[in-house]
C-alpha cells in the first residue's frame, strides 16, 4: 500500500501560482500513473491531470489546460502539479493518489484558495 502526503497549497490572488507536491513511500512509485485530484466545496472531487509511469504521456482537464502543468520524479518518489494564472475556480482541496486510484491511499489533501 502506497502512502501520499500532498503539500505546496496555499493562499493567492487570481493570476498567481503554486506548486504542489506528492511525495509517495515505498519503492514502487515508478511503477504507477499518477494523478492530480481536487474537490470544490459541495462538489465532487475531479481528476485534474494524469501522468503515465515514465512521464512521457499527460492528460488534463479542459479547464486547466494551458495553466496547469503535472511531472514527476521517480529518483524522489515525488509527483508534482504546476499551476499557473489561478482563478477563483480553482479554489479546491487537492489530492494526488495513483490511476486508477486506491481508495485508501487518498491523503488528507492540500488546500488552494484563490481570491478575486
Amino acid at each position: 500500500q502506497v502512502q501520499l502526503v500532498e503539500s505546496g497549497g496555499g493562499s493567492v490572488q487570481a493570476g498567481g501560482s503554486l506548486r504542489l507536491s506528492c511525495a509517495a513511500s515505498g519503492r514502487t512509485f515508478s511503477w504507477y500513473s499518477m494523478g492530480w485530484f481536487r474537490q470544490a466545496p459541495g462538489k465532487e472531487r475531479e481528476s485534474v491531470a494524469t501522468i503515465n509511469m515514465s512521464g512521457a504521456t499527460r492528460y488534463y482537464l479542459d479547464s486547466v489546460k494551458g495553466r496547469f502543468t503535472i511531472s514527476r520524479d521517480n529518483a524522489k518518489n515525488t509527483a508534482y502539479l504546476q499551476m499557473n494564472s489561478l482563478k477563483p475556480e480553482d479554489t479546491a482541496v487537492y489530492y494526488c493518489n495513483k490511476i486508477p486510484p486506491l481508495e485508501a491511499s487518498w491523503g488528507q489533501g492540500t488546500q488552494v484558495t484563490v481570491s478575486s
